[in-house]
């Protein structure tokens, strides 16, 4: 009897083995009930078609794992059994024939074979199970920040537009001719300025103006004082800021925006330049050719700087950026068009670095200004005890010039500037209603009081610098961009 339970239990292992056109497997499901599984091989098709999606693979792959841990696992379960029946026989029946052990346990060694097949197939399945899902989910957080970024930059133009709408409907109140009152000069013609003395008369707590107006109004001259002069004299008066544009990241708390009031080719008196001055590397500068791209926050090139910036005392003159380079008290001049250093030069004994900054902080210790007479440079040493001192700067090569010794303590005031040869300085960066409180003559070498209000509207001022070509003041007010219009009195 016992032979032949052999010989039938071989003839199934042959047929589940050798056949692979169609098989038979038998298995426990999760229930522990028996299951009997039969499975036909494609005739013509080599391998399922593959979803081209992530999605569809991963499905695949998991159907695939299952079929192939069912597989494994009916493949165990009748290597146990057999494993189970060698002993029992070896066991019950000594006396067995040579060749039939043998072949018994070539079909246990062709089973355990086809066992570790298996395995390896599965844990090959389960490794790239694990990379597609991995690769998912990089794809769904990149999706993610896509669809933010696309989110903030329309609500961003959606405000703008709105922003616009809102300005264009708005109307301002005629101004007085006064184009009778004193004849035009030459000096009068600039890229921003207003038509007539009485509009800069206006007073509001904010004004905010579209770009195609100041597009428009940068065409029409200088604006005129009472006295119809438009060339050098003391500032008498600093009108409301108006807001440009307003930071978008925190790098743009404060920072440092310019025009050349001197341009050369390719750049004209509309291009402007920014740069966000909040961090330790700050490398990077935005041009902007139109007024209405700089609004829109749409550059048309971004400079990287060879050597990083400090601080907010930046300018642009004569188609070259000047800068104080990173923890050091060298100032370099960039030009723009080459976008190479040409010279670069040290402030003899200038603090930096925070020594002798302006009261609000941020490393200003070394500002550089321009005015109607070229370029200048603002600082202190430790032999002027902290006063302010001010030097000509020769544009091309950098070399000092002249020198002045104030006696105003450079970190008693907020911020300076200079016009038509005099410094002026700022009290306070942070009060909303704050004054131009001291001013020094450099051609009489005398310094006085004022008392000039001044609107610090967004409360942190951290750059101001002058444009003589404009005759205007251009201020970074906590992360906003504005400009202030001036009046200076008859020489």
């Amino acid at each position: 009897m016992m032979p032949a339970v052999q010989l039938l239990l071989l003839a199934c292992l042959a047929w589940g083995v050798g056949t692979r056109a169609a098989q038979l497997r038998k298995a426990n499901d999760q229930r522990g009930r028996c299951q009997y599984i039969f499975s036909v091989a494609s005739p013509n098709e080599s391998s399922c078609p593959e979803p081209g999606k992530a999605m569809s693979a991963i499905q695949d792959l998991q159907r695939d794992s299952s079929a192939q841990h069912a597989d494994l696992e009916a493949v165990k379960a009748r290597l146990n059994s057999l494993e189970r029946l060698l002993q029992q026989l070896t066991r019950d029946q000594p006396a067995q024939p040579q060749d039939m052990g043998e072949g018994m346990q070539r079909e246990l060694g062709t089973l355990r074979r086809e066992r570790d097949q298996l395995e390896t197939q599965t844990r090959e399945l389960e490794t790239a199970y694990s990379n597609l899902l991995h690769d998912r989910s990089a794809l769904e957080e990149e999706k993610r920040k896509l669809r933010e970024e696309n989110e903030d930059l329309a609500r961003r133009l959606e405000s703008s537009s709105e922003e616009v709408a809102r300005l264009r409907r708005s109307q301002c109140p005629q101004a007085r001719d006064t184009s009778q009152d004193t004849p035009r000069d030459s000096r009068e013609d600039s890229k921003w300025n207003l038509e007539k003395m009485d509009f800069q008369e206006l007073k509001s707590e904010l004004t905010e103006v579209p770009a195609s107006r100041i597009l428009k109004e940068s065409t029409s001259g200088h604006p005129r004082s009472k006295d119809g002069d438009t060339g050098c004299g003391e500032l008498v008066w600093v009108g409301e800021p108006i807001t440009l544009r307003r930071a978008e990241a925190i790098t743009g708390k404060y920072g440092v925006w310019m025009r050349d009031p001197k341009p050369t080719s390719p750049h004209t008196q509309e291009t402007t330049w920014r740069i966000d001055t909040v961090g330790t590397d700050i490398h990077q500068v935005f041009e902007y050719d139109l007024l209405s791209q700089f609004v829109q926050g749409y550059p048309t090139k971004v400079h990287i700087l060879p050597t990083p910036l400090e601080s907010t005392g930046a300018v642009v003159y004569g188609g070259s950026l000047y800068y104080q380079g990173s923890g050091s008290r060298t100032v370099i001049r960039y030009e723009l068009s080459t976008e190479t250093v040409k010279a670069k030069k040290d402030i003899p004994r200038a603090g930096y670095h925070g020594q002798f900054p302006y009261s609000w902080g941020g490393y200003t210790d070394i500002d550089l200004a321009v005015d109607e007479t070229g370029l200048w440079v603002i600082y202190s040493t430790e032999a002027a005890k902290g006063a302010i001192v001010l030097s000509k700067l020769n544009p091309e090569n950098l070399e000092l010039g002249q020198t002045w010794e104030t006696n105003i303590r450079k970190q008693s005031v907020a911020n300076a500037f200079i016009i038509c040869g005099t410094l002026y300085t700022v009290s306070s960066y942070s009060s909303a209603d704050t004054m131009v409180n001291f001013a020094y003559d450099t051609g009489t070498g005398s310094s006085k009081a004022l008392t000039i209000p001044f609107k610090n509207h967004y409360k942190y001022s951290s750059m101001i610098d002058y444009n003589p070509l404009e005759k205007k003041l251009y201020a970074w007010d906590n992360f906003n961009m504005v400009i202030y219009d001036i009046r200076l009195s008859k020489m």
